[in-house]
C-alpha cells in the first residue's frame, strides 16, 4: 500500500488536531494506509509537553488578541512554537509496527526536509544537541512527534513564506537568542516561494524516503 497525500489547505489548529486523531484511529484499525497530511494553520502558538514550555510564551492575553494569535496546548514532544500562514505543516500518520524504530523515523523526517530545502537551493542540516533543521544558527523547520501503538502523528513545520515576527512573542522551541534565531526559505532566498511547489517536493521526497508511491487523496 502506498502513501496518501492529503492537502487540507488552511485549517484551525484544534480542528486539524481532531481530524488528525481520526486518521490515527483509522490507521490503527486498518481502514486507511500510511498518510501524509499537509496544511497551513491559522496563526497559533502551540505548547508541547516539555516541562516549563508554557513559560516561554511572552505575550499577555490582550496582546495575543490584538495580533489574532490563539494558544493551544498539545501532546506532541517539544516546547512552544508558532504555526500560521506561509508555513507548511506536515502530519505523517504512518505505521512503524514493522520496524518499531522511532529514531530511524525521525532521521527520515529530518532528511526529507533537508532534501526539500536542497531542491530550493538551501544547504540545511541537523544541529548537534538541538531539534529541527537549521541553516547554521538559523532554525528553518521544527519537528515534534507523538506515537500511538506505533502509529505516528504530529510531525514537522517548515517555514516557507511566513511572517517571522510572530516568533517574537515566544522563546521558539525554548531556544534563546544566544543559541540561535528563526528563519524562513523566503528570508534566505530573498523572494516568496510557491507553496504548491514546496508541497510537491515534500511528496516526492516522502516517496523516496519511505520507499512507497505517493498519491493525492
Amino acid at each position: 500500500m502506498g502513501l496518501t497525500i492529503e492537502d487540507w489547505g488552511r485549517t484551525a489548529y484544534t480542528d486539524a488536531f481532531e481530524r488528525q486523531l481520526e486518521r490515527v484511529e483509522q490507521r490503527l484499525d486498518g481502514e486507511i494506509g500510511d498518510t501524509l497530511i499537509l496544511t497551513e494553520h491559522d496563526s497559533v502558538y502551540t505548547i508541547g509537553a516539555r516541562h516549563g514550555a508554557e513559560k516561554h510564551l511572552l505575550l499577555a492575553p490582550d496582546a495575543l488578541t490584538q495580533k489574532g494569535i490563539t494558544v493551544a496546548k498539545t501532546n506532541r514532544g517539544g516546547d512552544i512554537t508558532w504555526h500560521g500562514p506561509g508555513q507548511i505543516v506536515g502530519y505523517p500518520v504512518v505505521s512503524l509496527a514493522d520496524t518499531r524504530d522511532l529514531h530511524a523515523y525521525l532521521r527520515n523526517i529530518e532528511q526529507l526536509i533537508i532534501n526539500v530545502l536542497g531542491s530550493l537551493g538551501l544547504a540545511a542540516d541537523r544541529r548537534e544537541g538541538l531539534t529541527g533543521i537549521w541553516l547554521g544558527t538559523r532554525k528553518i523547520a521544527a519537528i515534534g512527534v507523538a506515537v500511538k501503538r506505533w502509529v505516528t502523528y504530529h510531525g514537522f513545520a517548515l517555514n516557507v513564506n511566513c511572517d517571522l515576527g510572530n516568533f517574537g512573542g515566544i522563546v521558539p522551541c525554548g531556544i534563546t537568542p544566544a543559541e540561535g534565531t528563526v528563519t524562513s526559505a523566503a528570508a534566505e532566498l530573498g523572494h516568496e516561494i510557491d507553496l504548491t511547489e514546496v508541497k510537491q517536493l515534500i511528496a516526492t521526497e516522502a516517496e523516496t524516503l519511505f520507499g512507497v508511491e505517493a498519491t493525492n487523496a
